[in-house]
């Protein structure tokens, strides 16, 4: 799959799914492959980007992922950004540092998720909790203070 089929393959799962903020969730999807494509990311890391959140969310299943004509190295960042129930941030943080890749599309996904703007809809309590979360993520992989 090219990248164009990737990202319409991506916005069609995440159909109808909106952001904490009411926002559709495809935004956020293109914010992430913009930042990772801004970041220097390469073709495999921006399709890992569009399709970051769709095996945690259920909108893609893991089998359609293994199925999926996809390079290795997406598949594997794409798993390795997925969240598993129950696992801690230091065991996620260390399975997207030792995935090659992986690192800079969870540093677009933070920064997206982060921003201030974004932020500033929530109620205090939810944006206190989300940028502790944020925050501590990015220390556990050793990125700057957004």
């Amino acid at each position: 799959m090219n990248l164009q089929e990737i990202e319409a393959v991506a916005r069609a799962a995440h159909e109808g799914q909106t952001d904490k903020a009411g926002r559709p969730y495809a935004e956020h999807l293109r914010a992430v492959a913009d930042g990772v494509r801004t970041r220097g990311g390469d073709e495999d890391q921006i399709a890992a980007a569009w399709l970051h959140d769709a095996v945690e969310d259920d909108a893609l299943s893991e089998q359609w992922l293994h199925e999926a004509e996809l390079s290795r190295r997406t598949k594997d960042i794409v798993l390795a950004v997925t969240k598993r129930p129950g696992e801690s941030p230091e065991a996620y943080a260390g399975r997207i540092l030792s995935t090659p890749g992986a690192l800079l599309v969870k540093e677009a996904d933070l920064a997206h998720n982060g921003d201030p703007v974004r932020l500033a809809v929530l109620d205090e309590p939810t944006r206190t909790r989300l940028t502790e979360k944020y925050a501590r993520m990015r220390a556990l992989l050793g990125l700057a203070s957004a």
